[in-house]
């Protein structure tokens, strides 16, 4: 009994120790980053999955744009006010107010104009879970959407209040349903993106991206939006591949932040951080995806980056 409480005891102090180590999400290419969070009403629809009969469906984004040179702006807190409850694992993972994210808030966006990739968050997370590989891709000259599916997410914060899912946006029944809504979500946010930066957006060239569950409801979204140029399915098996024409990527790795936080280990085991350790699967996973969509969008044919690490099983592109 000594020995297991003198282990526990170890590995609590390691823990909180880790915890308080600063983990930086900065994004490498050649933009500077600007961050937008905004809530989107889609008053065409009714949300299937609220409570109340009648709400429109109303969606938290968050937006990551390649930014103006030199435009000053405070840095962005990573998870600001209630997004904080994000946080759900105390001592064994990194602090959330030691993440630094390297993007500005409220920046003017360059001049572009550039591509809009909207992301999907696996079921039960949230856009910021994903603020890595969002600022990466808007750091390579990408205006990025980041949708949480309201109710679906364990936690979106709308109106400065959480929302938590409800038995309806989140049940695993209705994988079906939560297909169809997501991809309605990410076709209205491409929309919403091309009206709000103007110059800065090209209505002309849309990807559509997810994880998990959102992959298959990124590709349902690319098959209706005759303007989608190409979608991307991170981990999983997806759904609605049969009869899929557009430019696919299909690459078997972890696509959260988790990935960069510093966990202990026995929790770590239990969270979908990828095999490899650290920012390498992250990075990776930001340049086959950028390098993707760069050639898409360029109407060129895509040779996937040499890395070792990466197996044929794992990527599957078309």
């Amino acid at each position: 009994m000594a020995a297991v409480l003198a282990v526990v005891a170890g590995v609590t102090a390691y823990g909180k120790i880790e915890s308080q180590r600063p983990v930086s999400l900065t994004p490498s290419g050649p933009h500077a980053v600007g961050r937008l969070t905004d809530e989107w009403v889609d008053r065409s629809r009714t949300d299937q999955f609220a409570p109340i009969g009648g709400t429109p469906r109303i969606l938290s984004t968050w937006i990551l744009y390649p930014a103006a040179p030199g435009a000053p702006g405070p840095e962005s807190v990573y998870t600001p006010g209630k997004w904080a409850g994000l946080h759900r694992f105390g001592w064994g993972m990194t602090a959330f107010d030691r993440v630094r994210t390297g993007t500005r808030d409220g920046v003017p966006p360059a001049p572009g104009p550039f591509p809009v990739v909207v992301l999907l968050p696996d079921l039960g997370y949230a856009a910021p879970q994903y603020s890595a590989i969002a600022s990466a891709l808007a750091a390579r000259g990408n205006v990025v959407v980041g949708v949480t599916p309201t109710y679906s997410a364990r936690l979106t914060v709308i109106n400065d209040q959480r929302v938590a899912a409800s038995a309806a946006g989140s049940g695993p029944d209705r994988q079906d349903q939560l297909v169809s809504v997501w991809a309605a979500d990410a076709r209205f946010a491409a929309r919403r993106a091309v009206q709000q930066f103007g110059r800065s957006a090209d209505a002309g060239r849309i990807a559509y991206a997810g994880h998990g569950l959102g992959g298959s409801a990124t590709i349902e979204a690319c098959r209706v939006d005759g303007r989608c140029d190409a979608a991307i399915a991170l981990d999983g098996e997806p759904r609605g591949l049969a009869g899929f024409g557009r430019p696919l990527l299909r690459l078997s790795t972890a696509g959260t932040d988790y990935a960069a936080y510093r966990i202990v280990a026995p929790l770590r085991w239990t969270l979908p951080s990828g095999s490899l350790k650290g920012r390498r699967g992250l990075d990776i996973t930001v340049e086959y995806t950028a390098s993707f969509l760069h050639d898409t969008f360029a109407g060129v044919s895509w040779t996937a980056p040499p890395y070792p690490e990466a197996r044929h099983a794992d990527i599957l592109s078309r």
